[in-house]
């Protein structure tokens, strides 16, 4: 019988705090597809500070708030936008932007640290000549931190350079920031200098920072004009949405500080892996809260089957390729867990591995 229970799966899985429940029964509520929802307003003008820009908009998700964005900027059918071939909108978020906002997706290679080769950006623009037959590029879109790149920082000085690409060409730039905050600690980069560059950012609260639900868009007034309304379109007009917001205003003030001990975990976790002979974790890889573990032998041991071993232990990881697995620390994942999941780890490894030879 399972007495613990370890979830690396996603930082995504973090239960509201005690501080946050309380919040969210004492919230001062309104309507806010109206527009008067105290609570809500309070979360906007502060992300918006924050982030260095004008207006902000709750939504209830990320992939929402990348959509709203991506058609803003977007907003002719069929124009294009240039984006990363491993980012988070590109692969995981359904094909939205094309199904539902008639944008065309032009992918770069991304690279291992999660960049595109500015080179590379600048030669997918569209010229103009070409309208009669060719998409329309009006965005540049990139995410901070890279997901699928291990949690990889992208720095201020690469997000300026495609902002400058951006401006030249006269399109606008996009940050799926659904980790801003956890760059921006570990960069030591004010969050605002980090996207300033940028014409739009989505910022995800249920992720490091650890609120219930939600993420909130970020750009100039006239952006959130229109983001307003197609959250509506999209079905994301919510009412007394001032009970979620009252979470998130204490995830934004209480568990930013808490980024920097994910990430200090998270080096602890890979240093364990490391010591597994079976295991690989390119430590130079790990800058946030993120680990990918490589399995040397996958003839032997596949990500699902050490996932299902480790299952049985109350240990919950993710497969991320053929032969690696995903785990991910949040501010409710303690050293004792992370020595437990690494015992864990160790005996899933010997069993499969001393099953597989005695077979």
């Amino acid at each position: 019988m399972v007495t613990r229970h370890v979830d690396l799966r996603s930082d995504t899985v973090t239960k509201p705090t005690e501080a946050m429940r309380v919040a969210m029964a004492n919230a001062e509520v309104d309507d806010d597809v109206l527009g008067a929802d105290p609570t809500a307003y309070r979360l906007e003008s502060e992300m918006a500070k924050l982030m260095g820009k004008e207006a902000a908009l709750f939504v209830p998700s990320g992939t929402m708030a990348n959509l709203i964005s991506v058609m803003v900027h977007c907003d002719v059918r069929g124009s294009e936008v240039i984006l990363g071939d491993n980012c988070h909108i590109h692969v995981y978020e359904n094909g939205g932007i094309s199904t539902i906002g008639g944008v065309h997706p032009r992918t770069v290679k991304n690279k291992t640290d999660g960049t595109m080769d500015i080179a590379e950006i600048e030669a997918a623009i569209r010229h103009p000549d070409g309208e009669l037959y060719y998409p329309s590029t009006r965005l540049i879109c990139l995410e901070n931190t890279h997901a699928n790149s291990g949690g990889r920082c992208i720095s201020v000085e690469y997000t300026d350079k495609v902002g400058e690409i951006a401006k030249r060409h006269g399109l606008k730039l996009h940050i799926d920031g659904a980790r801003i905050f956890n760059a921006s600690i570990a960069l030591g980069v004010p969050v605002h200098r980090l996207v300033q560059a940028a014409d739009s950012v989505s910022v995800c609260l249920s992720k490091g920072l650890g609120a219930p639900v939600g993420s909130v868009i970020v750009g100039s007034k006239s952006f959130i004009t229109k983001a307003k309304r197609l959250r509506k379109t999209l079905g994301g007009g919510m009412r007394q949405v001032g009970v979620l917001c009252a979470a998130a205003l204490v995830a934004l003030r209480e568990n930013v500080k808490k980024l920097e001990d994910d990430h200090r975990k998270a080096k602890i976790l890979a240093d364990g892996l490391n010591q597994i002979k079976q295991l690989s974790v390119d430590m130079s890889s790990v800058e946030t809260n993120m680990v990918y573990f490589n399995i040397l032998d996958s003839s032997v041991i596949s990500p699902e089957k050490i996932c299902e071993v480790l299952e049985e232990h109350g240990v919950l990881a993710m497969p991320a390729s053929a032969v690696s697995v995903r785990l991910v620390l949040h501010h409710q994942i303690s050293e004792s867990d992370i020595n437990y999941a690494l015992t864990c780890i160790k005996q899933a490894v010997d069993q499969i591995t001393t099953g597989a030879t005695t077979k």
